[in-house]
């Protein structure tokens, strides 16, 4: 089945070419222009991805994704100027599953997009459930509970959780919960983790001191 991706971009030209290469590659792709649009089509349920620039006319890109949020748990990856570390962090502490620093090559958001998918679609192997300290989580279902509550996580923070899970008990190496739960090697300076954990804590409430850090190492997910 080809994934939908909505696409929206201001860059008439870059928004063209993008989605030429990615159709090429086997997507399915809608583009648009603004984030107004990109909302009300991404909460219209036809998408399996979003892909949204921050700067865009008569809604931005935040806006777009702030709304998203507010009734969809649709992946959302944003696109950011290369090196604003601000648009990036607030994207991520709005729900952003991930972005891709501008200018990007085609190849470098498809295979984001490749990543991302095959960690919301999870081979039946994957399937669960696992319960570890209160936390129960389904794989397949995509689905955590904590203490019998739902806990609603993006795909991303869904994915860290789940590595932190399945290694109960043992510090998580970041180069390794990068690779893992991100899908990509780990980069100097990227607070992508960080942000997502610090969103997982929030949603825990008092649950949040069972995922501890580990100083210059990585993660310790508590096993009672």
């Amino acid at each position: 089945m080809t994934a939908q991706v909505l696409l929206a971009d201001d860059d008439a030209e870059l928004g063209a070419m993008l989605k030429e290469y990615l159709e090429r590659d086997g997507f399915g792709v809608t583009l648009v222009h603004d984030g107004e649009a990109a909302a009300r089509l991404a909460l219209a349920g036809k998408f399996q991805i979003a892909v949204l620039d921050v700067m865009m006319p008569r809604m931005d890109g935040m806006e777009a994704l702030r709304r998203i949020r507010q009734a969809s748990r649709i992946p959302v990856i944003m696109l950011t100027a290369r090196g604003d570390d601000i648009d990036r962090i607030l994207g991520l502490e709005l729900g952003a599953d991930d972005y891709v620093p501008k200018p990007c090559t085609p190849r470098e958001l498809s295979a984001r997009l490749r990543a991302i998918l095959r960690r919301v679609h999870p081979p039946p192997e994957a399937a669960g459930p696992i319960t570890v300290s209160g936390l129960t989580l389904w794989p397949e279902k995509r689905r955590v509970e904590w203490r019998g509550e739902p806990l609603e996580l993006t795909s991303m923070q869904f994915n860290v959780l789940e590595v932190l899970m399945r290694n109960a008990g043992r510090v998580v190496s970041k180069k390794e919960l990068s690779e893992q739960a991100l899908g990509r090697p780990l980069a100097r300076f990227d607070r992508s983790l960080d942000v997502h954990l610090s969103s997982i804590r929030q949603k825990l409430g008092e649950g949040a001191g069972l995922i501890r850090t580990v100083r210059g190492t990585g993660y310790h997910l508590v096993k009672d």
